[in-house]
């Protein structure tokens, strides 16, 4: 039987191969050019909202690492299954916290919150990969920010 380490290992390969959310950022509302000066990683993060303000659509194109991917492609399919702006500034909010964590653990309600992407966990305990993981959720952020939406504010 494998263990979690091994699971969350192919948890992050899987999603950095089959990359939910990648295409051709065009007709977006906003979109977001982000680049991780350490590694090289970039990323063009595109959101579309629907009247009411949800994220209707979120489209990326980048290329980097594994990590860099896979955290993108978990990014893309947690909105495409919560697109409310709460449920998703929530979700932001428990990817900052995880990832600055240095992997010395969080509350379970924080990994609950973010699906497949707590399986990057244990990338936080290393400075240089936390700017991978955090690479797509900062164009994100960028993208709605653009849009007068801040999901990294005080969402109490």
């Amino acid at each position: 039987m494998p263990s979690l380490e091994q699971l969350y290992q192919q948890v992050i390969l899987d999603h950095a191969r089959a990359r939910h959310g990648l295409g051709t950022v065009e007709g977006v509302d906003a979109s977001s050019h982000q680049v991780n000066p350490t590694c090289g990683d970039e990323v063009t993060l595109g959101v579309q909202l629907a009247p009411d303000g949800a994220i209707e659509r979120i489209v990326w194109d980048g290329d980097g690492c594994s990590i860099s991917q896979a955290s993108l492609s978990m990014l893309a399919e947690l909105v495409d299954e919560r697109p409310s702006i709460d449920e998703v500034a929530k979700a932001y909010g428990a990817m900052e916290q995880m990832m600055h964590s240095r992997n010395r653990g969080v509350p379970e309600e924080v990994l609950d919150l973010l699906g497949d992407a707590a399986a990057l966990e244990s990338t936080s305990q290393f400075a240089n990969r936390v700017k991978c993981a955090l690479l797509g959720w900062y164009a994100l952020r960028d993208a709605l920010a653009k849009l007068g939406t801040d999901i990294a504010g005080d969402r109490a």
